[in-house]
């Protein structure tokens, strides 16, 4: 048994140093080591400040992007809006035969009454004939106006924008929008005009993010200067100059010199062309602004880059510390050969024999090699002599902490045997090494393995265990074993921690529109995202799918995790580009779980965070949740009335009310509306209030709609077998039937498997399926018409379509929503709002059906509008298959085609 070191009795510190008089290379090394370190440091400083100011330059050319697309987007509604309404006045005007006065229609509140548009319609001859105000006596004849002739002499109808130019009542500069006014026969017959302020186009934009020297502005297509404005204000030239470029592609980003702008401050500008209307939106984001904010951060490089200096001149200048003469060198020597001899025979292993240098309080604070065999001193890229003598402070400067508790151990106990792990510089240098340390006489007789590759292979598959893949995350068996260590951690310091659960709203569309590649793309940038708003000790995982979840470890409380969740929420809101190189927005729900309010041990907590999740995503979508029991309870209950509605679905507990529709100018009937109900075993009938929203929200939906088609084509197969005089049925398709595709197929199938004329049945889609822009939506619905269906949008003046896109997609016509029908009577505003309705769905060849007709007196109203199709209590309310007959043998055969 080995006895301890005893500093006091053996190697007891005496003489002086003079190691560095006597070694003047060492300081030469120490010296160089300082300059490559400091080098290697400030190469890096300066790097990361390249690598970080080029960040910038990205982020604001994505943000610039971004704030254009928004511009646009927001300035094209209201280039429609305004278009929308000349188009109404064009209508009205030849329908009427000129009989319509704009000052009446002001008052009635037919036509907008805003400061900021003045509409006038003058005649062939350039000369008013009303307006909004009041006409100048005598009024301003306009026939030399540029815009007049080219209506003039041009037939084809198309909006022109002119101006900026001097009003003719008040001199300030005015935006024309003017289009041209048709005879019967076609020639030419006047304009009708709206001049605007040009900041009305800028009047409503949210500049809540922009800074002091940002702008937006808006130009023709040819250039020529509109309108702009800034945080502060507008004005005529601001900020650009003159100094205009000539955009040649339709959207853009670029850098725009000083010289661009009268404050000579340089911006990145982007730029997006309208889709419909001659108009350049673009937006200027300051780069002098930005770089002043990131100055804090280089000034912290910087001094990073210099303190990191001083300490390594300060580690250097320790290292140089001279040596203590040592004294029974020869004693010594002799007992390290003979213990040297018996160790190293035949070993394959590193070999050291060191002697400890005592500091204060007699602990080891470094050791001396006093010899080594050949594989020690090839580790260390020495030749055995020049090993000798050396200290370990010398070729393990900065893993010395780390090897010195094993050696004091062993002086303590005689003999130890471990494994230590050192952070490597290169791929030569062991990580991993296993040590056996022998007390021998007053030193250690030392025996080293290198098993770096065991341990590394270990590691190595440790990792691929616990790493996702496609985004480099802690994946969810990280998350399984590391969850309640992070719990036992927080109760153990009666801290807080926060379960987030994120999950990305609608990427299944966005994967099945733009593929797989893009939508890994996108996870990949999500996660980045996610990943850089970490807090030193939080920790983020990936579940799979678009799922993620963050532990912030420890929190303050409901407020922190709550202003990280809008933090998530708001920053997965900015634009992703990918895919096919346009911008794509993803909203997040999040859900929140605290501990130890909300559960004792991780599976709990993950759970209710799930939960709160799926809350915040029946809630709208794009916002976040905290646990509460009571929404466990919902979940409960949810599932219970999803798995209840799915099995009504399957054994086929679904029924068909049809209401009828009767034609505006005979009163004759034209068809029905299948509506769905639920013969529930037990409740009875239910209505669909009650189970449509849930079958929306949890996709039964998709299956709900391909049975109901099933049970209507199903009937008018059996009342084509009895005889009777065939109608057409509509049946009703969610936006999800349409976004998701299928529709067509399932239809197509239940069309032929029961032998119907697809003139038969109607579809009847929401007026969101028609503003869909993917592609899946839009060869649906061409898929659709190809099969011969009428196709009619459901519910209109609720959602967002416009006249364009209607027309664009050739529906056969619209039903107008029943809230419409309700006011009919109410007000001359809402009467002239449903014959706005009907004249601008005529002119584009689209019949008209109001629902909600409740009231003989609605009825009335509906004929004298030219309304084509009735629908409602009044006319019929929805009723069973087998109270249809009676309807059907007094109705007009219908012939398809």
């Amino acid at each position: 048994m080995h006895k301890p070191i005893s500093p006091q009795a053996a190697f007891r510190p005496s003489g002086v140093f003079a190691f560095l008089r006597r070694n003047r290379g060492i300081a030469a090394a120490a010296l160089a080591i300082w300059l490559l370190g400091s080098g290697l440091l400030g190469t890096w400083v300066w790097s990361t400040i390249r690598r970080e100011t080029d960040a910038l330059d990205r982020e604001m050319r994505a943000a610039a992007v971004a704030q254009v697309h928004s511009f646009a987007d927001q300035l094209e509604r209201s280039l429609q809006q305004i278009d929308y309404i000349m188009l109404s006045l064009k209508h009205y005007w030849q329908e009427t035969g000129h009989k319509l006065d704009l000052e009446e229609q002001v008052r009635s509140g037919l036509v907008p009454a805003s400061s900021g548009l003045l509409l006038t319609i003058v005649d062939r001859n350039g000369k008013p004939v009303t307006s909004t105000m009041p006409l100048p006596r005598p009024a301003a004849n306009i026939a030399d106006r540029d815009y007049f002739r080219e209506h003039q002499a041009h037939a084809a109808g198309e909006l022109l924008i002119s101006g900026p130019v001097p009003g003719l009542r008040t001199g300030t500069a005015k935006l024309i929008l003017s289009r041209r006014l048709d005879a019967a026969d076609g020639s030419f017959d006047g304009l009708v005009i709206i001049a605007l302020d040009p900041a009305y186009l800028m009047a409503s934009r949210n500049e809540s993010l922009m800074l002091a020297d940002d702008f937006l502005s808006v130009r023709k297509s040819d250039g020529q200067f509109i309108a702009a404005r800034t945080r502060a204000h507008h004005g005529a030239d601001l900020p650009m100059s003159d100094a205009y470029p000539k955009l040649r592609a339709d959207h853009g980003v670029g850098l725009g010199r000083a010289e661009q702008f009268l404050d000579r401050k340089p911006r990145i500008v982007a730029w997006q062309k309208g889709r419909e209307y001659p108009v350049i939106a673009m937006a200027g984001l300051s780069v002098q602004e930005r770089i002043a904010a990131y100055a804090p951060r280089k000034e912290e490089l910087l001094l990073i880059g210099a303190s990191g200096s001083a300490s390594l001149l300060l580690l250097c200048a320790s290292g140089l510390g001279l040596a203590l003469w040592r004294r029974r060198r020869a004693e010594f020597v002799a007992e390290v050969q003979d213990a040297y001899r018996i160790a190293t025979e035949g070993a394959q292993e590193r070999f050291y024999m060191l002697r400890p240098v005592f500091g204060p309080g007699g602990r080891i604070e470094d050791l001396i090699i006093e010899d080594g065999n050949r594989h020690a001193a090839e580790a260390l890229g020495l030749e055995r002599h020049a090993l000798i003598g050396t200290r370990f402070s010398s070729h393990f400067q900065g893993t010395l902490p780390l090897l010195l508790p094993g050696y004091q151990l062993a002086a303590e106990t005689g003999h130890v045997e471990d494994e230590v792990r050192l952070p490597g510089e290169d791929a030569r240098t062991p990580q991993w090494l296993q040590r056996r340390i022998v007390l021998s006489g007053s030193g250690f007789a030392v025996t080293v393995r290198d098993v770096t590759a065991a341990r590394m292979h270990e590691e190595s598959l440790q990792r691929l265990a616990n790493t996702d893949t496609l985004t480099g995350l802690p994946n969810r068996h990280w998350l399984t074993d590391y969850l309640p260590l992070a719990v036992e951690r927080a109760r153990g310091a009666g801290t807080r921690l926060a379960v987030i659960f994120v999950d990305l709203d609608d990427f299944k569309n966005l994967n099945d529109t733009l593929g797989h590649a893009a939508g890994d793309e996108l996870l990949r940038a999500a996660a980045g995202r996610l990943k850089a708003m970490l807090r030193p000790g939080d920790n983020i995982a990936r579940l799979g799918g678009d799922e993620f979840t963050m532990l912030l470890e420890p929190v303050a409380g409901v407020e922190e995790a709550g202003a990280v969740a809008g933090r998530i929420v708001a920053t997965l809101q900015e634009s992703f580009m990918i895919g096919d190189g346009h911008p794509h927005q993803v909203h997040a729900s999040i859900g929140i779980s605290l501990y130890p309010r909300d559960g004792s041990d991780g599976e709990t907590l993950l759970k209710n965070a799930d939960i709160a999740m799926y809350a915040a995503k029946a809630a709208g979508k794009g916002s976040y949740r905290f646990f509460t029991p009571e929404l466990a309870e919902r979940l409960v209950d949810r599932i219970t009335r999803s798995a209840n509605l799915k099995h009504a679905i399957e054994h086929r507990e679904l029924v068909l009310y049809y209401q009828p529709r009767v034609c505006g100018k005979t009163g004759a009937l034209t068809s029905f509306e299948a509506l769905v109900r639920w013969m529930h075993p037990s409740r009875g009938l239910v209505g669909p209030d009650n189970f449509i929203p849930m079958a929306e929200e949890t996709g039964l939906i998709v299956a709900l709609g391909e049975q109901v088609i099933d049970l209507a084509c199903a009937q008018l197969a059996q009342w084509r077998e009895h005889g009777l005089p065939l109608l057409p049925v509509s049946v009703n398709a969610s936006a999800r039937q349409i976004n998701e595709g299928g529709l067509s197929a399932a239809l197509a199938a239940a069309l032929q498997r029961h032998g119907v004329d697809a003139a038969l049945l109607e579809v009847e889609i929401t007026e969101s399926a028609t503003v869909a822009e993917s592609r899946i939506a839009t060869e649906e619905i061409a898929a659709l018409q190809r099969l011969g269906v009428r196709l009619y949008v459901d519910d209109f003046g609720t959602g967002y379509s416009s006249l364009s896109q209607l027309r664009r997609l050739d529906l056969f016509g619209l039903k107008v929503d029943r809230s419409f029908t309700a006011r009919l009577l109410h007000s001359d505003e809402d009467h002239e709002l449903f014959r706005a309705i009907v004249s601008m769905a005529h002119a584009i060849g689209m019949q008209v059906v109001a629902e909600g007709v409740e009231s003989r007196e609605q009825l009335q109203s509906l004929i004298a509008l030219d309304c084509d199709q009735m629908q409602g209590y009044f006319l019929g309310k929805p009723a069973p298959a087998e109270q249809m007959p009676a309807l059907m043998e007094k109705a007009v055969p219908f012939t398809p085609g």
